[in-house]
């Protein structure tokens, strides 16, 4: 690979690296409490605010509008974000853009006020939904740095002993809880949550401690999603029977109308839900399906997120196994015209017309949003809850570790990292400063990745970090001792640096690899700090050999072949 291909790709990571460590950045440098804080709250929340914040907004332009010089005025900076919209309204229109963006040109870009209110709620909503999904793509903290949330849940039993219609044994209630444990663990583990505390109380109760600034309905989606799919034909009749009799006053009863004999026996009555821009279920209507559904969840073995081609709306596309592609196959012929409800823990989530025959195993289906989807996979790969928990307590957790025993663990990192620093640039002198800048490079990449992952940072991660600092000096050492042998041996500076880096490869492979074997063991048999601790090691090894290899040589031949270094600047003793 040519030095210009090598330095591109350098820039290439260090790219991507700026790309992953953004979101990370702007949450902990640039985003206030009150925006986390609403981040972190609920959907009815956002929504509040979003509207609050909107009426006050729309009644200051308002207020602005009936002002003669405000309207000629340019447009304030605080109501930029109209400016997009309302080019949007221009184009649609084919009107010519005004030269000057003032107030009063930018609210002619708007057919009316109510135009106007709708696009600062969108500005508002989008807003604080974007910050809410970019907590999705930070780098954590546990629950020893900055402490997070604390769950507890209590089995109820009630159904399990209905369906075994009788009373469950003591050793029976005990298997079911550490099956529900077990499921827990993996849809946490799933989710990207790394390190969380899960523990079983002496009453039965499960106590699980959740590292970061957990969203409490996130939380709930893997902590009570049941994971209840199917595929149900609708009955027409039903439908319009039900919708007749809600429509004059009726009433729905555990999924039957409360009049007797108006839905035949074996149906059931289901409300259909959409999602509105918040992301919200919204009650749409009634819908009757048979008890039992076409087509189970049990048969499904993926779902996939994706986007609409043609209406760029969320879709996701389910998997189905062989058995299931052929009940499929064979409900979607028998059913041609009719209309199929996908039902999600009891909500008709999707209500589409079948058109023809299905076969293949793959169904397309909309009515969910993307981080539904995610979640319906999850739950659908971990299985449903093998008992009903219910959420007792939840409530926000301080750092376990103590504000003093965390500023005192950050300054003695800082103190070491800064220590060999000065160190490598002491003693290797110019050499050193390049292993400084690979060491600098190292961190960064390592903490880009980790970023990417969503990771948990601990003290045992950082202490993880900490020793990929020391293995990352000691590549360098080698490389450079090496080097400093072919140069005593009177070797020119490409000779010396050719030779040096041949020689220490393999040596420094066999130290990367032995540890990395290791690290990858710790990582899949250890549970908690030990594999927070080994995530990070073994991708600090991926990191420190990339550099030390690849980045240093490259610096070296730049100084060589660049700008015609003939000398190397590496040891006290060698000119």
């Amino acid at each position: 690979m040519t030095k210009m291909m090598r330095t591109l790709l350098i820039l290439l990571m260090v790219g991507l690296g700026v790309v992953f460590l953004y979101p990370t950045i702007t949450w902990y440098f640039f985003t206030s409490q009150e925006m986390k804080a609403l981040a972190n709250g609920s959907l009815p929340e956002i929504r509040n605010w979003a509207e609050d914040e909107a009426s006050s907004t729309s009644e200051e332009i308002k207020r602005l509008s009936q002002d003669t010089e405000a309207v000629s005025a340019a447009l304030p900076t605080e109501f930029g974000f109209l400016k997009d919209a309302a080019k949007t309204n221009y184009r649609l229109t084919n009107e010519k853009m005004p030269r000057d963006w003032t107030l009063g040109a930018t609210l002619n870009g708007f057919r009316d006020f109510n135009e106007v209110n709708a696009a600062i709620e969108d500005y508002y909503r989008q807003s604080i939904l974007d910050l809410k999904d970019m907590k999705g793509k930070i780098l954590a903290l546990g629950l020893d740095l900055s402490g997070g949330l604390s769950v507890v849940l209590e089995p109820d039993f009630t159904a399990l002993e209905e369906a075994s219609t009788e009373v469950l044994s003591a050793e029976d209630r005990s298997a079911a809880l550490e099956a529900a444990l077990e499921v827990i663990n993996n849809r946490i583990d799933t989710f990207g949550v790394t390190e969380p505390q899960i523990r079983r109380q002496l009453d039965d109760s499960i106590l699980i401690d959740i590292p970061g600034e957990a969203d409490p309905e996130r939380v709930n989606s893997f902590l009570m999603g049941r994971g209840s799919l199917g595929f149900f034909i609708v009955d027409d009749t039903g439908t319009e029977t039900i919708r007749n009799y809600m429509a004059s006053g009726g009433k729905i009863v555990d999924r039957r109308p409360i009049e007797e004999g108006l839905l035949a026996e074996g149906l059931m009555v289901l409300g259909y839900y959409t999602k509105d821009s918040y992301g919200m279920d919204q009650f749409k209507g009634w819908i009757v399906v048979p008890e039992t559904p076409g087509l189970d969840g049990s048969h499904i073995r993926e779902a996939n997120p994706g986007t609409d081609s043609n209406t760029l709306q969320p879709i996701v596309t389910f998997r189905l196994d062989p058995e299931g592609a052929t009940i499929f196959q064979r409900l979607t012929s028998e059913n041609t015209q009719k209309y199929m409800a996908v039902v999600l823990d009891g909500k008709v989530k999707a209500n589409a017309l079948i058109t023809e025959t299905i076969p293949g195993g793959s169904v397309r289906v909309t009515g969910f949003n993307y981080q539904e989807a995610n979640d319906l996979a999850v739950v659908l790969r971990t299985g449903s809850l093998p008992v009903q928990l219910n959420i007792r307590t939840l409530q926000s957790v301080g750092a376990s570790l103590g504000e003093d025993t965390i500023q005192m663990g950050i300054r003695a990192i800082l103190i070491g990292i800064a220590l060999v620093f000065l160190f490598m640039a002491f003693w290797y002198k110019g050499a050193g400063l390049i292993a400084d800048i690979a060491l600098a490079l190292n961190l960064f990449l390592l903490t880009a990745l980790l970023s990417s992952f969503n990771f948990t940072l601990t003290m045992t991660s950082i202490a993880g970090l900490i020793l990929t600092v020391g293995m990352s000096v000691d590549a360098n050492v080698i490389i450079f001792e090496r080097i400093k042998e072919e140069l005593r041996l009177g070797k020119g500076r490409a000779a010396a640096v050719e030779t040096g880096f041949k020689k220490a490869f393999w040596t420094i492979m066999d130290a990367q690899i032995t540890t990395l074997i290791a690290a990858l063991f710790l990582s899949q048999l250890g549970k908690g700090p030990v594999q927070g601790f080994a995530v990070t090691l073994a991708w600090g090894i991926g990191c420190s050999l990339f550099t030390a290899l690849f980045v240093s040589r490259l610096m070296f031949d730049l100084g060589t072949d660049g700008l015609k270094r003939q000398k190397i600047s590496i040891a006290w003793g060698i000119k």
